[in-house]
């Protein structure tokens, strides 16, 4: 059991008192962590009360603590799960070898830039996010705003603890620049393309939190199965905060819905155009909505095909999330049937099994976003209304489908159809600006809701709908 140090500058169970260069160091980068938090982090809000929950432990019970906190006093720290005994490599070359404590020279680079990309995407996301508060349909809504803002901190601080501590200078530097990159920075952009993508909305944020977060769960899991054990144990703990992440998209979507129902049954119809006139969200808009943004973070799965996948898998360094529930862990022999377009043709192809790992993991993340979209749903099936996820082959920016004119269904159609039916499938110019108009301030009276969304069922932590989540301090 690791000891936990909660009263330090840096909130640990990794000892950094024993360590005083690495406690040095990241002290060192802790100032400018909390100037890119105060500069890049939520806008109008930091000096405001907040109940929020922090990280006090890694138990499966009682790992965190509620209250009343200032964001830039959050008690941002490094908590890794504890080892576990004995544990051996679960995939690859070195299946059933004892896992790695520290950094093999010959994956250094491989393993840095894993590292680097998923620690770049936890600032983006607050980046992209940033401004949301000043619209916000509630204070419980706004409070989980904030929650999640103060976990990809957290996160961020995970990844940047593994540069520090196995990567020495080179790791440094990385650090560095995770706070200098922007998200949508044409200059100095975030690594991957879903967190340069604007964040206007809270339609945006919620489809966000349920497609793009849940892309994350399953990075996480597969870093989870590392043979790097410090990266094991840490996207392990990561993973226990990374479902609020998904709470909040699937019940904010699922309370949209609920509202837009309401307006429904009182105007006695489904014209989309009087549901606007109600101030709801009709539904056919948050079908485009969720074509966009289940689309858009497909593509950070990467390519169907994909050398660096199977070279990741080979070599032991990211598997399959749950590596444990499949019977073959070295994915030698045999063959993968893979869709593939060539010359302008889909056509299958036959490839060695490792280089469609990245595909394997992106279907079981498919099949959980139907699970979001089974409960929405269930709240619809009255009407005859079934959303639906869009073929992976539409929309796409990256692997063998991306620039190819398919539809939704995943019919390959003509560039003159795509263009002109465009706007049926996702969100045109005059949907954004509608969703945009119906958050031009924020409701903040306890228990009070905008006019297109529903309340929760219940409030945070036994706290009741209508608890004051965020107290305004600023004149």
């Amino acid at each position: 059991m690791s000891t936990i140090d909660l009263e330090g500058k840096i909130p640990n169970n990794v000892d950094l008192s024993a360590d005083k260069r690495l406690r040095r160091a990241l002290e060192q980068w802790q100032p400018a962590f909390l100037d890119w938090w105060r500069t890049m982090g939520p806008e109008g809000f930091q000096a405001d009360d907040v109940y929020l929950r922090t990280a006090v432990s890694v138990d499966a019970d009682g790992w965190a603590h509620f209250g009343m906190v200032k964001m830039p006093d959050y008690r941002w720290g490094i908590f890794l799960t504890d080892r576990e005994d004995n544990r051996t490599i679960g995939f690859g070359d070195h299946f059933g070898k004892p896992v790695w404590q520290d950094v093999p020279g010959e994956h250094r680079n491989a393993l840095r830039r894993l590292i680097v990309t998923q620690g770049d995407t936890e600032p983006a996301s607050v980046e992209q996010q940033r401004r949301l508060g000043a619209t916000c349909p509630s204070l419980y809504d706004l409070r989980n705003l904030f929650q999640v803002n103060v976990e990809e901190g957290r996160h961020l601080w995970a990844m940047v603890y593994l540069l520090h501590t196995y990567f020495g200078r080179d790791g440094r530097e990385e650090a560095e620049a995770l706070l200098q990159r922007r998200s949508g920075d044409p200059d100095k952009p975030r690594i991957l393309q879903a967190f340069n993508e604007p964040m206007q909305d809270w339609l945006s944020f919620m489809m966000f939190t349920t497609f793009t977060d849940r892309d994350g769960k399953y990075q996480l899991l597969a870093l989870a199965e590392s043979a790097f054990d410090p990266l094991a144990r840490t996207c392990r703990f990561m993973l226990t905060e990374e479902a609020h992440h998904m709470f909040v998209g699937e019940t904010g979507i699922g309370r949209v819905i609920k509202r837009t129902l309401e307006v429904m049954k009182e105007l006695d119809t489904d014209d989309a155009k009087a549901i606007r006139n109600a101030g709801a969200i009709d539904l056919p808009t948050i079908q485009r909505y969720i074509h966009y943004w289940y689309s858009v973070s497909l593509d950070l799965f990467g390519a169907e095909v994909s050398t660096n996948g199977a070279g990741y898998f080979g070599s032991g360094l990211k598997g399959r999330p749950k590596e444990g529930r499949y019977a073959d862990h070295l994915l030698l022999d045999g063959a993968t049937l893979v869709e593939q377009m060539e010359n302008g043709l889909l056509v299958q192809r036959e490839v060695a099994p490792r280089l469609a790992v990245n595909l394997e993991v992106r279907n079981a993340y498919a099949a959980d976003c139907q699970n979001a979209l089974d409960k929405w749903n269930k709240l619809v099936e009255d009407l005859g209304v079934v959303f639906r996820l869009p073929s992976d082959r539409f929309h796409r920016a990256v692997g063998t489908f991306a620039g190819h004119p398919f539809d939704p269904n995943g019919q390959l159609i003509g560039a003159d159809e795509l263009n002109r039916r465009t706007a049926d499938w996702l969100p045109s110019a005059a949907d954004r600006a509608y969703v945009q108009s119906l958050m031009t301030r924020p409701v903040t009276g306890p228990g009070q809701f905008a006019s297109w969304i529903a309340p929760p069922a219940r409030g945070i932590d036994g706290k009741p709908v209508d608890f004051t989540y965020v107290r305004f301090n600023q004149a």
